[in-house]
């Protein structure tokens, strides 16, 4: 595995993770898979994927469920567990409940980085952060971050919480480049880790795009999604939480990170 400083904590961590959105349904819970898709985390987790990245909005907290059945297993101080705070639960009564929920259906007694999953207007950003800041300082959050926050929205976050924010993650990939507008170079110049979800683009790939990864594909000797990983984790701070539904998915996923000494692909 890779790894890269979660934003200036000294802390390193594993540039690949494992993006859990429907797994174990999307919106509502999907009960049908539950031992198929608990069997593919604990070999998720063997294969070196440590760092998994959820939220309690997932299958209304079953994908949470799924995780914390299949970590048990493991080392806890050997995972880093990432979950989100839906946008409801923003204020200073209900974010500590809502926290505590997703610990109970995790079975963890802490979240490695716990996010605002999406911003909400209604509610002030002090009160949410601070309510956060609090949360970490009981022991129950180790890192705090921001998901889906544009530049300003992250700088105003910043400038408000009274504990660092390390990380924001937004959607990203080869196709979908808003971030590099101000985002990601912000986010460089200040040392916030900037996640990636949504990396691969498996079912959309404009052609210019297509004609791109072929190319580097060839030059490569990899597969057009192992390309359009490692072009993105080739950045500067940035990580990035592919989803993966099968072995082989997760297999051609980490051989992405083969790629990366001598990788360049300028689009």
């Amino acid at each position: 595995m890779v790894f890269k400083e979660l934003g200036n904590t000294g802390e390193r961590i594993p540039v690949l993770g494992l993006g859990t959105w429907g797994i174990g349904g999307f919106e509502m819970p999907d009960h049908s898979k539950d031992r198929q898709t608990i069997g593919l985390l604990e070999e998720a987790i063997e294969m070196g994927y440590t760092h998994i990245d959820t939220a309690e909005y997932y299958a209304a907290g079953h994908t949470e469920e799924l995780i914390g059945d299949a970590i048990q297993a493991f080392p806890r101080e050997k995972l880093f567990i990432v979950s989100k705070v839906w946008p409801t639960h923003l204020s200073a009564k209900d974010l500590p409940r809502a926290l505590k929920a997703s610990l109970k259906r995790l079975k963890i007694e802490y979240i490695d980085l716990y996010l605002i999953h999406w911003y909400n207007p209604d509610v002030p950003l002090r009160e949410t952060l601070t309510a956060m800041a609090e949360m970490k300082k009981l022991g129950f959050i180790r890192h705090i971050g921001v998901s889906n926050f544009n530049t300003s929205q992250l700088k105003d976050a910043i400038s408000v919480s009274p504990e660092e924010i390390v990380c924001n993650q937004v959607l990203y990939n080869i196709e979908d480049r808003e971030p590099e507008t101000s985002l990601l170079p912000y986010c460089q110049e200040a040392g916030i880790t900037l996640t990636a979800y949504s990396p691969l683009r498996r079912k959309v790939i404009s052609e210019h795009i297509r004609r791109i990864l072929e190319e580097a594909s060839e030059e490569y000797n990899a597969s057009i999604y192992q390309i359009m990983l490692a072009w993105l984790l080739a950045k500067e701070r940035v990580v990035t939480i592919p989803k993966a539904s099968s072995v082989e998915h997760l297999e051609e996923n980490l051989q992405s990170l083969e790629l990366l000494e001598n990788f360049e692909l300028k689009i």
